[in-house]
């Protein structure tokens, strides 16, 4: 080896040590006589001290160091003078003396600073992501990363888990979102599809009697990207034979509570997690994944305004629609521009405007629409809002789905404002009851709201034959502040209803054959009940971090537009690959 210990891990307790190190130059600090350096590996920072009066070597190789040198020390560990101690760094009570210093390689001068955590163009900062995971913010989110799925592993296999290996290359089938095709050339004209997830699999997992499966699956998707999504990511995903919804939640709840004790300094904001229903989720937060760290709910005041003078209310809730509002503590004061941008922000999500009214701390009402309605039509909605002097009430009137978007988005933007969502805090929560079916104006037929495996309630079973839209899913999500962490349900396990289930979304028995015949064969032969999840590692370890971006947790992420900066990817190959695999490449202008 070429060190004898980490940079990190010396302490006053290795004082009077020989020590042999390795690392990168984190900073170099010529003070005129003696050379300081901040060496750097995994571990943490040490400072070295390169004295000329005890070797003219080492204080030379120092002088000519600079950052991002790969150097080697060989020196005496001893404390730091009186007065010069840093508390800022574990290693801040001494430092490394010099015998030593070998330049084990140079280095140019980085595009940005390793040493500082100072905002960096993220375009830079992925072309050279080498560079940019050697800061200290960067390893520690991989380090996380490394925690909590050894965690996770050790967890499941004390409970009887086992890890099963899935394929990558796999059949096509429709799962909701674009597959990555991969042609073969053993069998021109046909594909491969990388897995979306291991669904299929895993089910046909617990057909072969593995009873508790596990793994930490590598998934890949085609579709638009956004903060939190990568074309690939890592998911656990397991699934688990002869159990109910309860026993799979409890299972996940108890690994996601020890997750965070054990591995993150973040503190959950209650357990056991609370649960909703979906049409709670829905009523309470305008969104099935509800941010359970502040209030600020959704409040409806139809039946207040339904005969009111408020033409807006009255025609909306006469229409079928509905009225809603929520209550924004401390805002009353809120000036004609700062409602603007709010309004604009209800429009952007369909909206036609928001009306507001404003209690002042007086006591006093300033209004939207307020002039339109009697003094006690305002005091039964001042009471429904709970509202209190210093607040401001936004309402907006539109269909339910408009309503309920308009008002979570504004929730979400308030809560931010104000200082509610406080990333330290990790809220929880399970939905459930989710509708099994949504109906596709445009294909004229039932889609899936979870997948096509979800088995539907049991007592609502004979509504897939009269009544599809009320039947519900034994489904389940795990939301955390605002985001989805996991998602599962309780499968099919008779072929019957699964054949039910593809008529409904518009598969004929044929197409389903052809699709899903080694799934519809292996359920003749004795299927197991069976319910499973999957939990998002890159967004969950993303929380834990406090990050905003999954490409902060990822090694080497996409952009969003789905390019691999740093290599180059994606890129041409060459011609004689494509004729190997009966290829031809048409871009959209030769198709003119």
């Amino acid at each position: 080896m070429l060190k004898t210990h980490h940079c990190g891990e010396l302490r006053a307790e290795h004082v009077g040590q020989a020590v042999t190190l390795a690392g990168w130059v984190n900073r170099q600090r010529d003070h005129g006589g003696l050379v300081f350096i901040d060496l750097r590996d995994r571990s943490g920072i040490v400072q070295v001290v390169a004295d000329p009066a005890r070797s003219p070597q080492a204080h030379e190789v120092a002088s000519r160091a600079r950052q991002e040198y790969v150097l080697q020390v060989r020196g005496t560990v001893r404390r730091r003078p009186e007065g010069l101690v840093n508390p800022q760094i574990p290693t801040g009570e001494i430092e490394v003396l010099a015998d030593e210093v070998v330049i084990l390689n140079p280095a140019k001068t980085p595009p940005f600073y390793i040493y500082e955590d100072a905002p960096v163009d993220e375009a830079l900062r992925l072309r050279y992501r080498y560079l940019d995971l050697r800061r200290q913010r960067m390893q520690r989110n991989l380090i996380l990363r490394h925690r909590v799925v050894k965690y996770i592993r050790d967890f499941l296999d004390a409970r009887g888990f086992l890890e099963i290996e899935t394929p990558i290359l796999f059949k096509s089938t429709p799962e909701g979102a674009r597959d990555y095709l991969v042609p073969s050339r053993i069998h021109p004209g046909k594909f491969y599809a990388l897995p979306q997830s291991p669904q299929q699999l895993k089910q046909l997992l617990m057909v072969a009697g593995f009873e508790r499966y596990f793994q930490i699956a590598r998934c890949f998707r085609d579709e638009d990207l956004r903060g939190d999504r990568q074309p690939e990511f890592t998911q656990l995903d397991l699934e688990m034979s002869f159990v109910e919804r309860e026993d799979v939640m409890a299972l996940v709840e108890e690994l996601m509570i020890g997750i965070v004790e054990e591995c993150s300094e973040r503190r959950l904001a209650t357990k056991p997690f609370p649960r909703l229903t979906y049409a709670e989720a829905m009523d309470r937060y305008g969104t099935d994944k509800p941010d359970l760290r502040f209030g600020m709910e959704l409040v409806e005041i139809s039946d207040l305004v339904a005969e009111s003078g408020f033409r807006i209310f009255r025609q909306t809730v006469a229409s079928g629609g509905q009225v809603k509002g929520i209550r924004v503590p401390g805002c009353a004061t809120y000036s004609r521009r700062q409602i603007d941008e709010l309004t604009e922000l209800a429009k952007k999500e369909g909206a036609a405007g928001l009306a507001w009214l404003a209690l002042t701390e007086g006591g006093k009402v300033r209004s939207s629409f307020a002039k339109f309605l009697s003094e006690g039509e305002t005091e039964r909605i001042l009471d429904r809002m709970g509202a209190e002097p210093g607040d401001l009430l936004l309402f907006v009137a539109d269909q339910p789905p408009t309503v309920a978007a308009a008002l979570s988005a504004l929730r979400l933007e308030l809560g931010e404002r104000l200082g509610l969502r406080d990333p330290e805090v990790l809220a929880f929560c399970w939905i459930v009851d989710f509708p099994l079916f949504e109906w596709n104006e445009e294909e004229n037929r039932w889609d899936p709201s979870h997948h096509l495996f979800t088995a539907p309630m049991p007592e609502d079973l004979p509504l897939l034959d009269t009544d599809p839209g009320a039947a519900r899913g034994q489904q389940y999500d795990l939301v955390c502040n605002g985001e989805e962490i996991a998602g599962g349900s309780i499968r099919i396990h008779q072929r019957e209803v699964q054949e039910k289930v593809f008529g409904l979304i518009g598969l004929d028995l044929e197409e389903a054959r052809e699709r899903f015949g080694h799934m519809l064969e292996a359920f003749e032969y004795g299927t197991p009940p069976h319910g499973g999840i999957a939990s998002g590692i890159d967004r969950l370890v993303m929380l834990l971090a406090g990050e905003t971006s999954i490409r902060e947790v990822m090694a080497f992420p996409k952009t969003g537009q789905a390019v691999d900066l740093m290599a180059n990817a994606p890129s041409p190959v060459e011609p004689e690959q494509l004729e190997e695999l009966h290829l031809r490449i048409v871009l959209p202008d030769e198709e003119e």
